[in-house]
């Protein structure tokens, strides 16, 4: 009798984070969600090259119903909705990037440094922390816009372009500065776990520097929590952007955001008429971005559990 083998090829040895990014866009949704996405920034970024029309541009078409020509309907100006609501859709992405860039700058340089050093120095790092957690964040954010405007407004020697790119500026820093106490407490309480490890113990017995350490063992090693959070944070940047959009303290006119542009929309709303798409395509595009980065968001958690491994 002749027995017969098959050979089954041994699986290819995948890294923790390849298996990671695997299970990843093994995530309909979270994949679906990060196409959408792709798609989007294509779009906007694309867009001044897909249609000539000037975002800024007043036309006594105003309050036009979405229609062939004006596929988003116009404003109370003749503007061209899908016109302001790409450019709008840029400004509001680039300050959730920025801002949660900003954010994870500070966080995670704060919670490697105090989750290293430990004793006295972690505790009070943790405790300026826990300061800054009791404060409301929304009011520290529209102080610190207000009275930077403020300031702006006194200065006579600056041009109205400079002012407004200052003013763009410091919401990017107030938004990220504000935003940083999470990614803090989560990146030091890693590292807190890392730190005496073996392969950190023989790092340091060989010599390694406390900076070699934290940036060659250690920050690899959660690279994948922080851009978990990282994705989280972006949304949430941009709702607090279009909350002071809203308010009028984020960015001012004629520059747009989708937050200023649902602002814009809701001055519109009457007892007599409701100019419908005023609201629905800024806030539908809001909502849909917003979701799909929480999908990503979600998807790059579970993928990056380490339970997942088990």
């Amino acid at each position: 009798m002749t027995t017969v083998t098959s050979t089954v090829a041994a699986p290819v040895h995948l890294s923790p984070n390849q298996r990671a990014w695997r299970r990843f866009f093994r995530n309909r949704t979270a994949t679906v969600s990060a196409l959408f996405l792709v798609a989007f920034v294509t779009l906007i970024l694309l867009w001044p090259a897909i249609s000539s029309t000037n975002p800024n541009a007043v036309s006594d078409a105003q309050f036009v119903k979405p229609n062939s020509h004006y596929l988003f309907g116009t404003d109370v100006h003749g503007r061209d909705l899908l016109s302001r609501i790409c450019y709008g859709a840029r400004v509001s992405l680039l300050v959730g990037l920025v801002g949660a860039v900003v954010s994870l700058v500070i966080g995670v340089s704060w919670g490697l440094v105090s989750g290293y050093a430990g004793g006295r120095t972690d505790a009070a790092m943790m405790r300026i922390v826990d300061v800054l957690y009791s404060m409301p964040t929304i009011v520290f954010v529209i102080v610190l816009i207000t009275a930077m405007n403020a300031t702006l407004a006194k200065t006579q020697t600056l041009s109205a372009s400079t002012v407004r790119s200052l003013q763009f500026i410091g919401l990017f820093v107030g938004l990220g500065a504000v935003s940083w106490l999470t990614m803090a407490r989560i990146v030091r309480g890693q590292v807190l776990s890392l730190r005496s490890r073996a392969f950190v113990d023989a790092s340091r017995v060989l010599g390694a520097t406390h900076t070699r350490i934290l940036l060659k063992h250690i920050l690899p090693n959660i690279y994948g929590i922080i851009i978990v959070y990282l994705t989280l944070t972006i949304p949430s940047i941009i709702l607090y952007e279009s909350f002071l959009s809203y308010l009028g303290l984020g960015i001012q006119p004629p520059q747009a955001s989708l937050g200023s542009l649902i602002a814009s929309g809701a001055e519109q709303i009457n007892a007599v008429r409701i100019y419908w798409w005023l609201i629905i395509f800024p806030g539908a595009t809001l909502a849909l971005t917003l979701l799909a980065l929480n999908f990503v968001g979600d998807g790059l958690r579970d993928a990056f559990d380490p339970r997942a491994e088990r």
